[in-house]
């Protein structure tokens, strides 16, 4: 494993983050395996050198983080973990139902955003279901509209001070929202985000434009959800009928099938595809070769399989030239922007 600081700070992460929203509760999403499917794959991460864990409050309704503080109590002393979570959505979000399909719950008042009152709730809840006294990682799901700027950022400051929080991270946004949270923070001395984590894959890479500049620029750190594309890059996926796909997920997953499968996303992976088997190695070790070649921190990376944990770690001993990185990103063409909510 190798080993970076997570943006401008001290922090130490293995250069591969595991994804915890793989595991927890199948009645939240069909392809989410339960504790005794997922201890396997955790123990295989630790062995692996992954310190790097990233959940959230809403993963199937706040079980994630229950099975993600037993297994980090179980194959780590904490001290050398690092639990990386993150508040905005309801926690039931989704769960039987919503979307993984059905009626969404209602929307109670308070229950999502980032206002003051929801964060502080939040945040012992979380620290509740993981079972510890501090977050290394605390990150805001989504952007706010909703809420003034500098109530979010003062109070996510206040637990840090607190001893609850020890850094703060971002999720997807617009650049220019990011850069005035990070302005705002600055002006009051208020703590920063050290991290971003954003959409950016090789089949998605609107990232480039503004965002990527801006955190390389400000010694942000970028550590990419979906880096396979929620899959489509593995090349796993039926996209004329996904009831054909070769897992669960790629069957049951809407969210995939409405982001990925235009033309030029199938030419991305006819390229991925032939040149992975050129070089011998699987579409996902080359495409996470890919993300860090372009300088990205740590991708999070979902594993269901034993592996899908192989290959993702492969993926640092760099097998792409700049040729080649050249000739896999020749079929991009632009994409609205998706992720921001």
């Amino acid at each position: 494993m190798k080993y970076t600081k997570l943006g401008n700070s001290g922090l130490s992460v293995s250069k591969i983050a595991l994804g915890m929203m793989s595991y927890g509760s199948s009645e939240w999403r069909p392809w989410v395996l339960d504790e005794a499917q997922s201890r396997p794959l955790v123990q295989r991460a630790v062995e692996l050198g992954i310190n790097y864990f990233d959940t959230a409050d809403m993963y199937s309704a706040g079980h994630s983080e229950v099975l993600t503080g037993k297994f980090i109590r179980e194959f780590y002393r904490r001290e050398e973990a690092v639990i990386a979570t993150k508040v905005f959505y309801p926690v039931e979000m989704g769960f039987k139902g919503g979307a993984a399909g059905g009626a969404k719950p209602l929307k109670r008042a308070n229950a999502d955003g980032l206002s003051r009152k929801h964060i502080m709730h939040a945040v012992d809840a979380s620290l509740t279901r993981l079972g510890t006294d501090y977050i290394d990682l605390y990150q805001i799901h989504r952007f706010d509209p909703g809420t003034p700027l500098e109530e979010t950022m003062e109070a996510l400051h206040d637990v840090v001070k607190a001893g609850k929080v020890r850094y703060l991270g971002a999720s997807s946004m617009a650049a220019w929202q990011f850069a005035k949270a990070q302005q705002i923070a600055g002006e009051y001395g208020w703590t920063r985000f050290i991290s971003m984590q954003n959409h950016y894959n090789l089949a998605y890479r609107e990232e480039e434009r503004e965002m990527i500049p801006l955190c390389h620029d400000q010694c942000v750190a970028v550590i990419p959800w979906s880096p396979l594309a929620r899959g489509f890059l593995a090349g796993n996926r039926d996209t004329v009928d996904a009831s054909r796909s070769a897992t669960i997920r790629a069957q049951s997953d809407d969210v995939a099938q409405k982001y990925y499968g235009r033309a030029s996303d199938l030419r991305v992976l006819e390229r991925l595809t032939h040149l992975a088997k050129q070089k011998d190695v699987s579409n996902a070790t080359l495409a996470y070769a890919w993300l860090l070649h372009k300088g990205v921190t740590a991708p999070i990376v979902g594993a269901t399989k034993l592996p899908h944990l192989e290959q993702a770690v492969s993926a640092l001993d760099g097998w792409l030239t700049d040729e080649e990185v050249a000739l896999l990103e020749a079929p991009y063409e632009p994409h609205p922007v998706i992720g921001h909510s």
